[in-house]
């Protein structure tokens, strides 16, 4: 690469240092490709042809987000390789609640100062997540931005697209009264509430290496539990049974994001005492005093997803999602009410 302005590096922005980062991060990528993909990274768009003769009406459905400030965690604990799997997480679990199966992802870094060696680490774990989900990494960027950031930090987002036939689309206006709400649950935080959590243990001064006498690893390690992708056992069970609803569990908690899955006089009831909540959530409160009604409209309380069903098809449901070694359960019912949610 002849492409070299010293100018440019006195005021912050190494472009050799970005072309070693590609250099690096094109084995991660190479994992990837799926069918579709039909252009290499470097070019001025992330090319992708998908199969859609066995659709008769395809839908596309994009989904973006970021990581928020669980990226504090990683940056204290100088970890990188898993934060990229909670970026692609925050959006194919996001479009894989309409049904839509994804195609491929694109991410955006954004740091001070680009370290090729760490930028590369972090693009392994989106590439990790991409395989999780069986979308291809098809493009990205990386952005050097000095002055706007100190030098170690970093930024992560990415944007994903999938599809779905539109007559196999999830929509509620088949939910009733009896039918059941199955938790998938999580494999902690997950990649929301962190400012909250960050407050907490006065995480910049906190031990990320003790267990606080309750966890089962370090706080450190748990809270850098990269977030659970769904895709696939979701998936799967799209092919067997029919799914009325899918809620992916992010910011905002049980509170916010199980009413969206919602018709209009139906009540997601859900018995408590069924939850399978992670330690960490009693930490959480108990070290922080929060209230129980804003852990569940902040965390996810250890369940990452929730599908809703017929009764008769939530024996079938548990079990193909057990074959992924997902151990769901069932958390509550629908019901007559305007309450859209009550938690006894």
């Amino acid at each position: 690469m002849k492409s070299y302005s010293d100018s440019y590096k006195k005021a912050g922005v190494d472009v050799t240092a970005g072309y070693e980062s590609v250099k690096l991060m094109k084995s991660h990528i190479a994992k990837t490709k799926v069918p579709g993909v039909i252009s290499d990274i470097g070019g001025f768009g992330g090319l992708f042809c998908p199969n859609i003769s066995n659709m008769s009406e395809p839908v596309f459905v994009s989904g973006t987000d970021g990581v928020g400030t669980k990226l504090k965690i990683a940056m204290l604990m100088d970890k990188h390789d898993t934060i990229g799997i909670d970026c692609v997480a925050m959006c194919v679990n996001d479009i894989i609640c309409s049904g839509a199966k994804p195609l491929f992802f694109l991410d955006y870094i954004a740091c001070g100062k680009n370290y090729p060696e760490k930028i590369s680490t972090i693009v392994s774990g989106v590439a990790e997540g991409c395989v999780r989900s069986g979308a291809a990494l098809i493009g990205g960027e990386t952005a050097e931005h000095p002055g706007m950031m100190p030098e170690d930090d970093y930024d992560l987002a990415g944007f994903a697209v999938g599809v779905v036939d539109k007559p196999k689309m999830i929509l509620p206006e088949t939910q009733k009264p009896g039918d059941i709400l199955i938790a998938l649950p999580s494999s902690g935080v997950h990649s929301n509430g962190f400012s909250l959590v960050r407050k907490v243990f006065d995480i910049e001064n906190a031990n990320l290496n003790s267990d606080y006498g309750i966890l089962d690893k370090s706080l450190g390690e748990i809270l850098l539990e990269p977030t659970v992708i769904y895709v696939k056992p979701i998936l799967s069970l799209l092919d067997k049974i029919h799914i009325k609803a899918i809620c992916h569990i992010t910011g905002g908690g049980f509170y916010e994001n199980i009413p969206r899955t919602l018709q209009k006089g139906i009540c997601a009831k859900i018995d408590s005492s069924s939850l399978v909540i992670p330690k960490v959530f009693d930490l959480i409160m108990n070290k922080g005093n929060i209230p129980r009604r804003d852990m569940f409209n902040t965390f996810n309380m250890g369940v990452g997803m929730v599908c809703t069903v017929a009764k008769e098809d939530a024996d079938k449901a548990i079990e193909i999602l057990k074959s992924f070694d997902i151990d769901a359960y069932v958390m509550g019912e629908l019901t007559k009410g305007d309450e859209q949610i009550i938690i006894d």
